[in-house]
């Protein structure tokens, strides 16, 4: 069994968990920053980069020891690399430099989006490739087809704002604070979801892209009028997004099977560092999702914690006759055990980076993918 140290500091969230190849999570340890960021309402890169610098070091300590292991015994270290807020990104991915450096141990460079997409995975052995991924989160909102290990293809994202940007804009315009997703879901629930006339963008539309900028606007207006409790504007925000998903993966579903472009290429500097047995694993992973349709319905990020969007998509996949799987509530939110597992998962394909590998500010888990019709830099 490979155990990966994992580190995460995308956003607000240090974290750092060893994680066992065969899905054992053998310690996590996270510090959120929730305090240091109420008073603004939202994450202030800056502070966000500096709690990471002082806690990350004392959260890798205090996981090993968890483990009761040292970090001899960890095959490799992995760590996001982005995308996220670039401060922390570098405050994570230099740690985990020296630590690999000092340690004499590979390191893997991760995608916070990969992290986010293989997670399911880690909390469900019976998962396999291809899959359909709803990726929802306070920076992304995107329907992805899964076919293995670095081999995404994006058949939707929002051509504004996110999902999860919306819910936290939401939360600050009814003044319910930071973090506002679960303060509007926890809302919504005692509300009517039909009481207040919000838009469904895009709703209906040929093409399966997002799109919330419109539907925050509406919400804005909609509490500045005064005709409405905040209560029923929660709620029908939340029945709008609902709607907007379902509607979005529906076009997504039905859309005929293209296998006329195969998965995007792994890149040459990565392929060069590949090992025979590791070039062979990838292609079979490349073979094995080319002319399937997904079984499985997947969705992951932050906002798949919310209950009703949950239960919207169990209810989407079972009229498709398709499999169901979210991760555990914990593992939605930014964790350092989906980092640790997207790093078991890259390590047993052989695909390490080397330390000058920079820390990056976007980073698509689809750079083929073409760009969406009206989107803007965000998608």
């Amino acid at each position: 069994m490979a155990i990966i140290l994992g580190i995460e500091s995308s956003c607000d969230e240090s974290a750092a968990a060893l994680i066992g190849s065969d899905r054992s999570i053998l310690a996590h340890r996270l510090a959120g920053q929730e305090d240091a960021h109420r008073p603004y309402g939202g994450v202030v890169p800056e502070i966000a980069a500096r709690a990471h610098v002082q806690v990350l070091t004392p959260l890798i300590e205090a996981a090993l020891k968890d483990a009761g292991l040292t970090l001899d015994d960890v095959d490799a270290v992995a760590a996001t690399a982005g995308p996220g807020l670039i401060g922390g990104v570098m405050v994570g991915l230099v740690t985990a430099k020296a630590l690999a450096m000092a340690a004499g141990k590979p390191l893997i460079a991760v995608n916070h989006l990969e992290g986010h997409a293989l997670s399911p995975r880690l909390a469900d052995a019976s998962l396999e490739f291809p899959y359909l991924l709803l990726l929802v989160s306070g920076g992304h909102c995107q329907i992805l087809r899964v076919d293995g290990v670095g081999q995404y293809r994006r058949l939707a994202t929002t051509i504004d704002d996110a999902a999860g940007e919306a819910f936290d804009k939401t939360a600050k315009i009814l003044g319910l604070g930071y973090p506002g997703g679960p303060r509007v879901e926890a809302l919504a629930r005692t509300g009517d979801a039909r009481a207040v006339p919000l838009p469904r963008p895009l709703l209906g539309s040929a093409e399966p892209h997002f799109s919330f900028a419109g539907l925050k606007s509406a919400v804005l207006r909609a509490s500045q009028s005064g005709n409405y409790r905040p209560e029923d504007i929660a709620a029908s925000f939340q029945a709008a997004v609902v709607d907007c998903l379902v509607d979005r993966l529906e076009k997504a579903l039905n859309a005929p099977l293209d296998q006329s472009s195969p998965p995007p290429s792994v890149p040459s500097e990565v392929e060069g560092r590949l090992t025979e047995g590791s070039t062979r694993s990838l292609d079979f992973a490349r073979e094995l999702g080319m002319g399937q349709k997904p079984r499985t319905l997947v969705v992951a990020g932050g906002v798949a914690a919310n209950g009703a969007i949950r239960s919207a998509l169990e209810a989407l996949a079972a009229r498709h006759d398709m499999g169901f799987v979210a991760p555990p509530l914990w593992l939605c939110t930014d964790n350092a055990a989906m980092i640790g597992w997207a790093g078991a998962e890259r390590f047993a394909l052989g695909l390490t980076d080397p330390l000058d590998i920079a820390a990056r500010p976007r980073w698509p888990l689809d750079p083929l993918a073409e760009a969406a019709r009206g989107a803007g830099v965000k998608a």
